[in-house]
């Protein structure tokens, strides 16, 4: 079968728009695993708790902005919670202790938001001034999902500054190499443990707040995300931005154009390059140092 110019550049820009919500979602998963060496799968829960409280405020107030303020914020108070009543107790428990703990803890969020909201799934419409398509590169392209991509591109820059050209940046990387000896220069690393930790899990709640517009907002979406978001970590390498993006970025173009040239294979080509990775780089393509 053979298509014109026009369908790879669509497909292409929706690789790329799969690949940097997964790339908001996992960022924050991996520097949390790369500084605390925290196995956190209630991630994904954080997730669609974002997405649960953006439909809801937006449905409230009208204002789809208003969410995806109010989302990120909501699920980093949700982490000062997490932290102190469970996560600083837990960081040195070893981890399989730390998966058994909050993969428990999914479905304690799972049953929370059930609770809350119902098993009723929410909608979220796109903002007016999104709404349409524009033209691009000789194809019609919804609005929305490239604002999806240029916040992604927006946040990989913001987050590359920081870690890259500013005092808390280097803290965490030193963090990330050797906690132990960055605590010895003076870093107080448990206080930096506890501003990233908020910080992953108010991406994690960004993220929920931008998938709720293209998706269907269910209780169960955060067990859908996960295995997608460990995939891309583990293909990237722990702790790391770079790795982020890479394995956000391989995902993406693996599943959008692995489903157009071979759909029979489509469901496992993913599963095979994760392997081929592990057998290759069991640390992944761009690991932290530490």
């Amino acid at each position: 079968m053979t298509h014109d110019a026009g369908f790879w550049v669509l497909q292409a820009l929706n690789a790329l728009q799969l690949s940097m919500l997964l790339f908001l979602l996992s960022v924050g998963l991996t520097v949390i695993f790369g500084l605390m060496h925290f196995v956190n799968l209630a991630h994904g829960a954080l997730y669609a708790l974002g997405a649960y409280v953006a439909a809801s405020v937006a449905g409230a107030t009208g204002g789809f902005w208003v969410g995806l303020i109010v989302a990120p914020i909501a699920v980093a108070a949700m982490g000062v919670v997490l932290y102190g009543g469970l996560i600083r107790r837990m960081r040195r428990s070893g981890p399989m202790a730390q998966v058994l703990v909050t993969f428990g803890l999914i479905f304690a969020l799972l049953d929370l938001t059930r609770i809350i909201w119902g098993d009723v799934a929410l909608a979220s419409d796109v903002p007016v001034l999104l709404e349409g398509q524009v033209r691009l590169l000789g194809v019609d392209y919804p609005a929305y999902r490239l604002f999806v991509i240029g916040l992604g591109l927006a946040v990989l820059a913001a987050l590359a500054f920081v870690l890259g050209r500013t005092q808390i940046g280097a803290m965490i990387r030193a963090g990330v190499d050797n906690d132990a000896m960055a605590a010895c220069l003076g870093i107080d690393v448990e206080r930096l443990f506890f501003v990233v930790f908020c910080v992953g899990c108010a991406l994690a709640g960004l993220a929920g707040a931008v998938a709720a517009p293209l998706l269907s907002v269910t209780p169960d979406m955060g067990l859908q995300i996960l295995i997608p978001v460990l995939i891309v970590i583990v293909i990237g390498g722990l702790g790391s931005l770079k790795g982020a993006i890479a394995g956000a970025l391989i995902y993406g173009v693996v599943q959008t154009f692995g489903a157009v040239l071979a759909p029979q294979f489509s469901s496992v080509l993913i599963y095979a390059l994760l392997a081929l990775v592990l057998v290759t780089r069991p640390t992944g393509l761009f690991p932290a140092k530490g």
